[in-house]
């Protein structure tokens, strides 16, 4: 299989680093700071930020790293630091030879903030990068709803291998997203998949486990003949996503289900294995530009469970002219067979706006 070793390396960091979120997610201290753009980052961005990335630079010494974190707080606070270094230090996987693979436990502080550190890659279209997102949707991971651990190979400019982390979802693939998977969500008992592809070899869900990867299994979008009974995602943040705008596009293709929101690239892997149907993540301004490390690992996901991811113009996504996806606005996903109908429709919306 292509990329094989990246793969596996790819879902034992995810799934190490997953095993230092949760235990964040369920304590009363999570080290929040607020970051230049006002977004929230913890210290569960931190720690496993710096564990994935060692854990690349152990495997894939010569890769760069898009990461999204800096450890440049860690180092003018001294506190902080050693709150991160303390979880840093207790997360780590119960398989031995599993934990080995990723290089085994961080040896020294600075070796971690350098870790942290070596995610200031600038992105690029030639060479092997990966493009990472430690805790996507923090503000979930704060309000008690998802998140995901994200981690992608861009090659030469394109998601290549996508693990996608989702420690809050059902392991099931059979249970249907609603209003309720958004909210008040835990990592308990049935709790917790990663999701994982490669370019060209499709892609798989298994459990999330604290050891050794588990049984993988085949994943693919629901198909879907009546638009009118499609669940619709979108992200819980208006300032990411139109809410109005994709409320007008699921009226005209007739669905009449409420949209469910959720956090986070979850809703990539939900819909990527039919527990949903449609993503819709509409443009609120020209100015904002997406970031590569919310999309990347969804993005090939996505597409190898048979559905497309475009803009809203119906453009392909651009990963490969720096940190973000600033040659597109907004992103669609939905099954290949319906994606030109709902791409259609979003440009009638949005055209109407006089985007």
């Amino acid at each position: 299989m292509a990329y094989e070793k990246e793969l596996e390396i790819a879902m034992l960091a995810v799934q190490r680093a997953a095993l230092l979120t949760k235990s964040v997610y369920t304590s009363h201290t999570k080290g929040t700071l607020s970051k230049s753009d006002s977004s929230p980052v913890t210290i569960g961005d931190f720690g496993a930020q710096g564990l994935i990335i060692a854990s690349i630079k152990h495997a894939f010494p010569s890769d760069e790293v898009v990461g999204e974190e800096d450890a440049d707080d860690l180092r003018s606070d001294a506190q902080l630091r050693d709150l991160v270094w303390d979880l840093v230090q207790t997360a780590k996987l119960d398989d031995a030879s599993e934990e080995e693979k990723i290089g085994g436990p961080i040896s020294s502080v600075e070796k971690m903030l350098d870790a942290i550190d070596s995610g200031r890659s600038q992105g690029g279209p030639s060479g092997r990068i990966w493009a990472l997102d430690p805790i996507d949707g923090t503000k979930g991971f704060l309000r008690g709803g998802q998140y995901a651990v994200c981690l992608a190979l861009l090659v030469d400019g394109v998601p290549t291998v996508g693990v996608l982390g989702c420690p809050n979802l059902p392991i099931s693939d059979d249970v249907v997203i609603d209003s309720s998977t958004g909210a008040h969500a835990d990592s308990g008992e049935g709790k917790g998949v990663l999701f994982a592809a490669v370019k060209g070899e499709g892609a798989t869900s298994r459990p999330l486990t604290s050891g050794a990867l588990a049984e993988g299994k085949k994943i693919s979008m629901k198909p879907l003949e009546d638009l009118t009974q499609a669940t619709v995602c979108e992200g819980v943040e208006a300032g990411h996503s139109s809410h109005g705008d994709n409320a007008a596009i699921a009226t005209k293709l007739g669905v009449t289900k409420p949209s469910v929101r959720l956090d986070s690239q979850a809703k990539y892997g939900s819909i990527a294995r039919g527990a949903g149907d449609l993503y819709l993540r509409l443009p609120v301004s020209k100015a904002y530009q997406e970031k590569i490390w919310d999309h990347a690992a969804g993005v090939v996901i996505v597409q190898e469970a048979g559905g497309e991811v475009a803009d809203a113009w119906g453009k392909p996504l651009d990963f490969s002219i720096g940190r973000t996806l600033k040659e597109n606005k907004g992103v669609v996903a939905a099954p290949k067979s319906i994606f030109p109908k709902v791409i259609e429709v979003v440009k009638e919306v949005l055209d109407a706006k006089e985007w």
